[in-house]
């Protein structure tokens, strides 16, 4: 990637009353996956601020979701997965543009309601039935991530309902509709008081990568070099961090 310099840098050939124009501008269209929410939306704020002439939206969906729309024609300038087996669904389907880059990990937590009253302490307790448990679908990073845990605790789980993102699993947890569901550590942290989170054990858990790629066809390269610079970069690490992710090992 390009490293481009923020607004205001001098260049060859600029004095300090012709600054050099920022080339990072534009629209930039970025299809996340949910778990991203949080502190994607604090990244993209932090992005304009330093390059007042970009304008970056943000989509945010189950990772699956998200690439079916752009395999579809829908408009993305950049895609954010939650895990590798979709990011390579656009790269099988010809439309990633360069090599993903593996941004941030993210590690799997059992999502309670406030206070704990179901006392659920392991994976194992998620096979009681009469528990209302809640997942994301298979075809999610957050269900198959769990899918990967339940078999390394060699629990077997029957989910009451699943969901097509992992927001879905929390919300309908600090809602009290269900007791219990398996998430990512950083969607506890953002939902704050209305839900707990137990954790599980090293040996029972499973690391979520998260890849970024530019989508073939984008009409703003270079603001997207630069969001992906800035997300991989000092400033963008630094969020994610806040938001409880951890740097790729």
């Amino acid at each position: 990637m390009v490293a481009l310099g923020l607004a205001g840098c001098g260049g060859v050939g600029t004095t300090a009353s012709s600054p050099t124009p920022d080339r990072v501008s534009g629209n930039l269209t970025v299809l996340a996956a949910a778990s991203l929410t949080a502190a994607y939306t604090e990244i993209g704020q932090d992005f304009m601020k330093a390059h007042p002439d970009a304008k970056v939206t943000f989509s945010f969906g189950g990772s699956p979701t998200l690439v079916t729309q752009i395999l579809q024609g829908a408009p993305a300038d950049l895609f954010a997965s939650a895990d590798q087996p979709n990011m390579q669904k656009l790269v099988d389907g010809g439309l990633a543009d360069g090599k993903p880059a593996v941004f941030s990990q993210n590690k799997l937590q059992i999502v309670v309601q406030a206070g704990n009253p179901k006392k659920i302490a392991a994976l194992a307790d998620l096979a009681n039935p009469n528990l209302v448990v809640d997942l994301c679908a298979p075809a999610v990073p957050c269900g198959a991530y769990a899918t990967q845990a339940f078999a390394k605790a060699n629990v077997k789980v029957t989910p009451k309902s699943q969901e097509q993102d992992v927001k879905s699993v929390v919300t309908r947890v600090s809602l009290g509709e269900a007791d219990a569901g398996i998430v990512y550590t950083t969607d506890v942290k953002a939902e704050g008081p209305s839900v707990a989170g137990v954790d599980i054990p090293a040996d029972q858990n499973v690391i979520a990568t998260y890849p970024i790629v530019r989508v073939k066809g984008t009409r703003n390269p270079t603001t997207a070099n630069a969001f992906i610079e800035w997300v991989v970069g000092a400033m963008g690490q630094k969020v994610l961090a806040q938001h409880g992710f951890t740097r790729p090992s």
